[in-house]
């Protein structure tokens, strides 16, 4: 994806009032890093910190995500990291459908426009954005095709940070993605045409 290209959708995305997130937020989230990343993570939504910041996750959320990168070999600039919706909810309440919805097309157009190799959804908002009903306990860690996309669903940092049963299993999902990388290719722009009139989940097939 083109720098100035990511730019213009961030500022679409500034000035968004499609859905109601849109009342009570600092800034918009709209993501960042690499705009020609090979490997993408999707979480639920911004918190408080990154409201704050206009950037996703930088609270604690997000040191152990930065962790996890170092101890496959990554920094946050190499992979791009965003979110399903680019406002805070209230008190970080679950996003609802509409402003999900809401959202959809700015999601779409970051993951059209990077095309990246893998796409990692963080915990079971992000996951059911490309597997819908799925849940963690038998997604997490099984690599599916969700139309050009190859899709690797893990547990958000946030859940390992409450429950600290799920860290070494978030090391070890993570541990598996450098070699998910080696083994894939970008789709085609062609593909991602071609996929344009499916819904999300239509095409899944695990891999």
């Amino acid at each position: 994806m083109e720098l100035a290209d990511l730019q213009r959708l961030n500022e679409r995305i500034a000035g968004c009032h499609a859905c109601r997130l849109s009342e009570g937020r600092t800034q918009t989230v709209p993501g960042d890093g690499d705009a020609n990343a090979e490997l993408m993570f999707i979480g639920e939504g911004p918190g408080f910190h990154e409201d704050r910041q206009g950037r996703p996750f930088v609270g604690q959320a997000g040191k152990l995500l930065d962790d996890l990168l170092a101890g496959i070999g990554l920094s946050r600039a190499e992979v791009f990291v965003a979110n399903v919706v680019k406002c805070r909810p209230p008190q970080n309440r679950d996003p609802q459908p509409d402003e999900i919805a809401a959202c959809e097309p700015y999601l779409s157009e970051q993951i059209a426009g990077i095309r990246p190799k893998l796409i990692v959804p963080l915990g079971r908002f992000a996951t059911q954005y490309f597997i819908p009903r799925a849940t963690m306990g038998r997604s997490r860690g099984v690599v599916a095709q969700a139309g050009p996309w190859l899709i690797y669903p893990v547990y958000h940092p946030a859940a390992a940070l409450r429950q600290g049963s799920l860290l070494e299993v978030l090391r070890d999902d993570f541990a598996r993605i450098p070699q998910l990388l080696a083994e894939s290719e970008r789709p085609s722009a062609a593909a991602d045409s071609a996929e344009d009139d499916e819904p999300r989940g239509t095409q899944m097939a695990l891999l």
